[in-house]
């Protein structure tokens, strides 16, 4: 490592998300590009920094800065080349020559202590005098403790917002309470916020610590899926994290109730946990939904249900359509209920039957609206309907703002501003979790029909909850499962499949089939040769598309047939190295131009536009979610970005630092594929764990393909998985707040 001593010139490049600077560093006898990742450097400054010289192919020799310090400015010269630097506003080089000439080498200590002095000098008002001395102290506050935060191991970037949130009272809390950093600050979890409190001497059996732990465990369940722990749970769980007796949490949890922060609900003879956010969300969505559902008549007289079905038979005639007692009935109830669920697997009717509905309500001059959880099932929405089809972020308009929980975007369509519509229509409700859910329900003012529809037998929801199950099970809502396979489908043995492996019943593996294929290999390297021979050669033209648009699925992110080790091997394949397309590397990953990619985390700050074939802006928006596919277009080493089109035509940067969030999406788990629908599917289905190879995963992974699904593997376990019916549990009580609104009426 070198060390550098020099004063910076000027700043080349700053990016703003990152911190990431370019800057010209002048040294006693020449000019040094720098490069790192820091905010609080300045033009002006003296600093020491320590590093190594590296080569950029494009920019050539730079010093790449790994650590720092402010030099004070020594002499008059030093001095007054740091003021005229354009480091404090309000500040030219004329000024700045004039306040060094009056005060000399004594400049900064009479900002600092005698600041009123400062108007002594021609053209410095008092006020302007109180101005200087705030920015010279505030710079000096925020280096001083971002050079304390640098003993806990906190990076620069994470310490601007740490100052940010505290300011001066940084050192306060973390004397008192690190803790407050999990709850305060977005980034840090309890894991950091622990590391720094055993480094300021808290205690391991603090109150503050346990009653972090708890919180952090009850958000561990939520990333899980829950909405509740049971209380021994919890209480198992955070003797594991503090690794603390049990006998120290017991008495901590009903103080955090007395605070506030949690919900303790003695229920079904189980002592339930929930944080606030997750219990109220539940309640909020019974009580809106109650609302809902009561602006409806309780009874419709019999000759309106006459009419309603004389007008259904009209349009069957009209649009060629003929529908069966359970699609008719279905219509019927969309009509009569304020809330209304229509569910069914592949190949049902349930597309004939919405277009049905939507030609129903036109007529009766409504206005609607229709949304989908992902973009990818809002584009299919539109194109089996002929209507508009919005994402739900969309349709509520997302403004990007944190929520108090963290847990989602805030929305401009809420209580106090609705969606304006007759009738919203939600496909592939199984993929909606609690939160959004919620945010929905409150931009819907009662009197508008809502009508939902999924597929209950597909996975749950990336996020919190299992709300269309849960909704199912209330028994509260009126619900139209359809059953009959329609003789079109049913020449597709996808479809039919899918239906068998629902049932339980054993599907056919012997190649006869025109769509699904398998193929018996028990070799995990031969695996990856026969992918790798689907998708460049056999599957495109067969299906009509691009290698592109085909998708591995697999149950697990680790192992053989796992999706980090899928997508480093269909990388090297699909989109090797090329001295023509740009890379970069984060650990032992790579990112190259044209790589398939995806979000993995929703992220509602992300700005996103789509542009027009002269590159120009026509559509600008906030937020990129969990599941979200896309491809490298480019990536711009000197600004530290790479620019992601998704399949929507919505264009990303991400800053090298926001890289954690995508991954490559050459293969992803089943679970990521939820609300998508692919011309052609692979799934390698080798061995598992029991508990995730069940009947539940094959069947969604199946019904992933519109075209075609291809299996390789091992016919034993995709005959155990037909019959394993078990799925893992989701603690959550949606239908039990239903009913008890439901009671209270």
């Amino acid at each position: 490592m070198e060390v550098l001593k020099g004063f910076i010139d000027h700043i080349l490049y700053r990016n703003e998300d990152n911190g990431y600077t370019v800057l010209s560093l002048t040294l006693e006898t020449e000019d040094v590009i720098c490069v790192g990742f820091f905010r609080t450097m300045d033009q002006g400054e003296n600093i020491e920094a320590e590093g190594e010289f590296v080569t950029h192919p494009v920019y050539g020799e730079q010093f790449k800065i790994k650590s720092y310090r402010i030099v004070p400015p020594s002499g008059s010269k030093a001095i007054e080349r740091y003021l005229s630097s354009g480091a404090i506003k309000g500040i030219g080089m004329a000024l700045a020559k004039r306040i060094v000439k009056m005060f000399g080498e004594d400049t900064f200590r009479i900002i600092e202590e005698e600041p009123e002095r400062l108007a002594e000098v021609k053209g410095i008002s008092e006020n302007k005098a109180r101005d200087i001395a705030e920015q010279l102290l505030e710079k000096r506050d925020m280096r001083e403790i971002m050079l304390y935060l640098q003993q806990f191991g906190i990076s620069n970037t994470m310490a601007i917002k740490i100052y940010n949130t505290y300011g001066m009272s940084v050192y306060h809390v973390l004397k008192e309470n690190p803790y407050r950093l999990a709850e305060d600050v977005d980034g840090i979890g309890f894991k950091i916020a622990d590391e720094i409190a055993s480094k300021v001497g808290i205690l391991v059996d603090s109150d503050y610590r346990i009653r972090s732990g708890i919180m952090y465990i009850l958000l561990m369940a939520l990333n899980e899926g829950n909405i509740y722990l049971l209380q021994e749970t919890l209480i198992l769980r955070t003797k594991a994290l503090l690794e603390i007796p049990a006998e120290a949490i017991e008495p901590v949890i009903p103080n955090l109730m007395m605070d506030r922060k949690i919900v303790i609900k003695q229920e079904e003879e189980e002592i339930r946990v929930y944080s606030m956010t997750a219990y109220y969300a539940e309640l909020n969505c019974a009580r809106m939904l109650y609302e809902l559902k009561s602006v409806a008549e309780e009874v419709m007289p019999a000759s309106e249900e006459a009419a309603i079905r004389k007008t259904i038979a009209g349009l069957e005639s009209e649009l060629g359509l003929e529908l069966d007692e359970l699609q008719t009935k279905a219509v019927l109830e969309s009509v009569r209920n304020g809330v209304f669920i229509l569910s069914g697997g592949p190949g049902t009717g349930k597309t004939t039957t919405i277009n049905l509905m939507l030609r129903y309500f036109e007529q009766a001059g409504y206005d609607f609206l229709l949304a989908a959880p992902t973009g990818r099932a809002a584009k299919r929405m539109s194109e089996t309907t002929g209507y508009e089809a919005r994402t739900i972020h969309r349709m509520l308009e997302l403004n990007g703002l944190s929520t108090q929980d963290k847990r989602g975007g805030a929305f401009e369509r809420n209580e106090e501003n609705p969606l304006e519509a007759d009738m919203i229509i939600i496909d592939e409700m199984s993929m909606v979790d609690l939160f959004l859910f919620q945010s929905l329900l409150k931009a819907v003012t009662p009197g508008t029909k809502l009508i939902l529809v999924g597929d209950v037998n597909q996975l749950p929801s990336v996020g919190p909850g299992q709300v269309l199950r849960d909704l199912i099970q209330s028994k509260a809502i009126p619900v139209v499962i359809l059953e009959r396979i329609f003789r079109q489908a049913s020449t597709s043995d996808i479809v039919m499949n899918a239906h068998r492996i629902n049932e339980g019943k054993e599907i056919v593996l012997d190649n006869k089939s025109k769509d699904f294929f398998f193929l018996e290999r028990s070799d995990a390297r031969v695996i990856y040769k026969h992918m790798v021979q689907l998708i460049t050669q056999k599957l495109p033209g067969y299906v009509g598309c691009t290698p592109f648009d085909i998708q591995v699925l697999t149950p697990m992110k680790k192992g053989n047939l796992g999706v980090e080790v899928l997508n480093r091997i269909l990388q090297e394949y699909l989109n090797p190295p090329d001295e023509k397309k740009a890379e970069y590397h984060v650990g032992d990953d790579v990112f190259r131009v044209g790589d398939k990619v995806m979000q993995i985390k929703n992220n509602y700050q992300l700005e996103w536009e789509i542009v027009s074939k002269y590159n120009i802006a026509i559509d600008k928006g906030l937020g990129v979610f969990n599941g979200d596919i896309g491809r490298i277009i480019s990536i711009n080493d000197y600004a530290q970005t790479i620019q992601v089109e998704f399949d929507d035509l919505r264009r990303v940067e991400y800053p090298y630092a926001g890289l954690d969030e995508l991954e490559l999406a050459y293969a992803i788990t089943i679970h990521k594929s939820q609300g998508s629908e692919y011309p052609a599917v692979i799934m390698p289905l080798l061995s598992g764990p029991r508990q995730l190879f069940n009947r539940n995963l094959l069947y969604t992974g199946v019904t992933r393909a519109k075209n075609c699904v291809t299996i390789l593997g091992s016919k034993e376990i995709i005959r155990d998985m037909v019959e394993n019916a078990s799925e893992i549990k989701r603690y959550t009580s949606l239908d039990l707040r239903i009913r008890e609104m439901e009671s209270l009426s």
